[in-house]
C-alpha cells in the first residue's frame, strides 16, 4: 500500500478524535499470570531532567523492593547509547537482583544489537512503528518496506540469541488487519522457528485507546487484544501494554489490557513519560492487588519513592495525586471531618496508615468546621475512642472561632500545624501547656 490510510473517520484532526461503535463485544480473558513492567529509565526519563547514575541506582533499588518476593514488577528498560547510560546499567547489574530484570531499548537498526550483546542483556525493545502516520509520514516508507525492515531486525536479534520485544508504536491509530495482524503473525512464526518467544508491546502512543464495550478498532483495547490473540495465536505472556494519558484513560486502559489477555502492563514511577505521561507504577500496583488479592508487596515503599522524588530530586508532587500526593487522603470539608471522627473508614479509601505510612488527615480551614479542629487536636494528642475531646468542647469551639476569624480577615491558605498548636495552647491549656 503506497498511500497512507489515516483513518480520518476517527481521527479528523480539526476536531477531537471520534469514538466509533459497532456493538460487537468480546469476552474477557485475563491471563493466570499478570505483572507490571517499568520504563522509568527510558520513557520516564525522556520527560524530565536526566537522572544521575547514583539516582538511577537508588530508584532501581526501590523498584526491586517494591517488586516483592514474587517479582510483581518483572522488568525495567534502559537506553544504552551514551556512556552514562551504560554506566548506569552496569551499576544496576552489579546489584544482582532477579527482579526487575534489566532490558534494553534500541532502534530498528541491526548494528544496535551489538550494544545489547556487549552489555550481557537478554531482552531488548525494538521500535517497530505500525500506524501509517509513522510508517508513511515519519519514516517515509510504505507498509511492505517497513515490515521487511522490522522482520530483518528481529531476525538479527534472534540470530544473536537476544529476545526481541517489538514496540508497536501508535497501535491505536493503525490499520489493525492491514498491518498489525500480518506483522504479528510473522513474529509468531519467527518465535516458533527460533524457539525464542518474540514479545509484542502494544503502544498507545497518543492515548487514543478506549475500554468501552462495543467500540471499534483500532481504539478499542478489548478488541485489539482479542483480535491479536485469536487471529495470530500469540500467547498472553508475549503481550504487553504501554499507555499514555492524553485523554485521562491511562490506568483504565492498562487494567483493561490485563482483563482482555495481556500479561504485562508497562508504567513509570509517578507516571512520568512523554507529554501527559505513562501509567503510574503505584496506580498499577494497587490495581494489580485489587484484581489478584496478592498482598505480598510492601506498599509502604510507594511512600518512600514519593519522598525520594521530593527530597532528592526536588520534584513537587501535585498534592492531589492518588497514593503519593500530600493531600490524597486529607479531607478539608467539615461534614467529612465529622464522619472521620465517627469512623475513619467513611472517608478513607483503605487503611492508608498501614499500607502507605500515611494516616488520614484533615486540612483545617474555615470549611473544616469544629469537627475538623477536633480531629486535628485528637490526632495531635493521640487520643482515640472515648478519650477523644468532643467537637462541642468549649476549647474546640474557641479554636474554631479563631480559625473562622483568620479567613474573615482575608486568609486564603490552610493553617499550619504550628499555627494550630499556638491556638491549642491558648484555648486548651490543660492538654497543651505553654512551651
Amino acid at each position: 500500500m503506497n498511500e497512507p490510510n489515516l483513518l480520518r473517520e476517527q481521527f479528523p484532526y480539526e476536531t477531537p478524535p471520534l469514538i466509533a461503535f459497532d456493538g460487537v463485544d468480546v469476552p474477557m480473558s485475563r491471563p493466570a499470570d499478570i505483572f507490571i513492567t517499568d520504563t522509568t529509565f527510558r520513557d520516564g526519563q525522556q520527560a524530565r531532567p536526566p537522572y544521575t547514575v547514583d539516582q538511577i541506582v537508588a530508584l532501581f533499588d526501590l523498584l526491586h523492593r517494591l517488586s516483592g518476593p514474587r517479582g510483581v514488577i518483572r522488568q525495567t528498560e534502559f537506553f544504552l547509547y551514551s556512556e552514562k547510560d551504560r554506566q548506569a546499567v552496569r551499576a544496576c547489574q552489579e546489584r544482582g537482583y532477579a527482579f526487575p530484570e534489566i532490558t534494553a531499548w534500541i532502534r530498528a537498526v541491526a548494528n544496535d544489537f551489538q550494544l545489547v550483546k556487549a552489555m550481557g542483556i537478554r531482552e531488548t525493545g525494538i521500535l517497530t512503528s505500525c500506524s501509517d502516520y509513522h510508517i508513511h509520514l515519519k519514516l517515509g516508507l510504505n507498509r511492505e518496506r517497513a515490515m521487511a525492515q522490522y522482520v530483518s531486525v528481529v531476525e538479527s536479534a534472534l540470530s544473536e540469541g537476544i529476545r526481541p520485544r517489538c514496540h508497536l508504536e501508535d497501535v491505536t491509530r493503525a490499520d489493525v488487519y492491514g498491518f498489525v495482524v500480518p506483522f504479528v503473525q510473522r513474529l509468531v512464526t519467527l518465535s516458533e522457528e527460533s524457539g525464542i518467544p518474540v514479545k509484542v508491546r502494544l503502544c498507545d502512543t497518543m492515548g487514543y485507546g478506549v475500554s468501552y464495550p462495543g467500540a471499534t478498532l483500532p481504539r478499542s483495547v478489548p478488541r485489539l487484544l482479542h483480535t491479536l490473540r485469536t487471529e495470530t495465536g500469540i500467547a498472553s505472556a508475549q503481550l504487553e501494554w504501554h499507555g499514555h494519558n492524553d485523554f485521562y484513560k491511562v490506568l483504565t486502559n492498562a487494567a483493561t489490557a490485563w482483563l482482555y489477555g495481556c500479561s504485562g502492563v508497562n508504567g513509570t514511577l509517578l507516571g512520568f513519560g512523554e507529554r501527559t505521561g505513562n501509567t503510574p507504577i503505584e496506580g498499577l500496583l494497587f490495581e494489580y492487588m485489587g484484581l489478584t488479592g496478592d498482598t505480598s508487596v510492601d506498599t509502604r515503599i510507594v511512600t518512600e519513592i514519593a519522598d525520594y522524588f521530593e527530597r532528592e530530586l526536588g520534584y513537587a508532587i501535585p498534592p492531589m495525586t492518588p497514593f503519593v500526593g500530600r493531600s490524597f487522603n486529607v479531607t478539608a470539608a467539615g461534614i467529612h471531618a465529622d464522619g472521620v471522627i465517627k469512623n475513619e473508614e467513611i472517608y478513607n479509601i483503605f487503611d492508608t496508615a498501614k499500607l502507605l505510612d500515611r494516616p488520614l488527615g484533615v486540612l483545617v480551614t474555615d470549611k473544616a468546621g469544629a469537627a475538623g479542629v477536633a480531629h486535628w487536636v485528637n490526632r495531635r494528642l493521640g487520643l482515640a475512642g472515648d478519650a477523644r475531646i468532643d467537637k462541642r468542647h468549649p476549647g474546640i469551639a474557641a479554636m474554631y472561632d479563631w480559625v473562622v476569624a483568620q479567613y474573615e480577615d482575608g486568609r486564603t491558605t490552610s493553617l499550619s500545624d504550628d499555627e494550630l498548636l499556638g491556638a491549642a495552647r491558648r484555648h486548651l491549656p490543660e492538654w497543651f501547656p505553654p512551651a
